[in-house]
């Protein structure tokens, strides 16, 4: 009689146990980051000028708001792990990194999977063309038209759900579609503004920015579901980031002169 007692007893502890260490491996993110002294970060590293690799170390916009950050909060070291937008989330959710500095659009079904923190970074969308074309000078003019677009990318779902009969050529990176688009390959590509230009300079790719923005981006930082401290840690560091002028001194040193903190003003 005693021991049938104990069997029920003993799996209603063993329960209790396993929740509240499932509820605390995402709540004590910040903890567990701060006490490895290191934060896992995922990126491209093939995004510039956000985030890219410069002499085989990570560099770029979005690498700096990491070493700011992780500064911040107290972690000594920063792992920047490579990735790409079609695995951020799975990464994020399977805890292969901790956490998403690289550009990612923060959109009601990113936030069903997965926590932002506030606003980092503002981008829009842009299409770019050949030097020598005349033709394309918005959206209405890309139906029929071969448009290159990166995977798992904002660009690409804008294109495929607002450019019907469009040719939707996927690419692994804003690189190489804006090189199919100066060598004649496809017609234009869906990049951001400050990212295609970066590139065409960068690479010297005959490529130019046509018409007016399609859809503006919100950015942000993307972890775990339920990192509540983390994301309040995250969110006053972006805050005195913004509010201390270092934010706009690392924009300014790789958008071209561009004050971000100016920008996340305006929304």
């Amino acid at each position: 009689m005693t021991s049938l007692l104990r069997i029920p007893i003993l799996i209603i502890l063993v329960s209790a146990l396993v929740g509240c260490g499932s509820s605390q491996a995402h709540g004590d993110l910040l903890q567990r980051v701060k006490a490895a002294g290191v934060i896992r970060v995922a990126q491209t590293q093939a995004n510039p000028p956000w985030n890219f690799l410069e002499n085989g170390k990570p560099a770029g916009y979005d690498v700096d708001v990491a070493n700011e950050l992780a500064k911040r909060l107290g972690i000594a070291k920063v792992e920047f792990v490579a990735s790409n937008f079609q695995s951020f989330i799975a990464g994020v959710q399977a805890g292969r990194f901790d956490a998403v500095i690289a550009g990612q659009t923060i959109t009601d079904e990113r936030e069903k999977q997965v926590d932002f923190s506030r606003p980092y970074e503002v981008n829009g969308i842009s299409i770019f063309v050949a030097n020598t074309n005349t033709s394309i000078n918005g959206a209405a003019d890309l139906p029929g038209k071969k448009v290159a677009v990166t995977a798992g990318t904002t660009q690409a779902a804008f294109a495929k759900k607002s450019i019907p009969g469009a040719d939707i050529k996927t690419y692994d990176n804003a690189t190489l579609g804006l090189t199919e688009v100066g060598s004649g390959r496809a017609d234009a590509a869906l990049v951001s503004r400050f990212q295609g230009a970066f590139l065409a300079q960068k690479n010297r790719l005959a490529v130019k920015p046509a018409g007016p923005l399609l859809e503006s981006e919100v950015n942000g930082i993307s972890f775990a579901n339920g990192s509540t401290s983390f994301k309040q840690a995250v969110d006053k560091a972006l805050g005195d980031m913004i509010s201390d002028g270092t934010l706009a001194t690392i924009s300014r040193k790789w958008l071209g002169g561009l004050n971000m903190a100016e920008e996340l003003g305006k929304l």
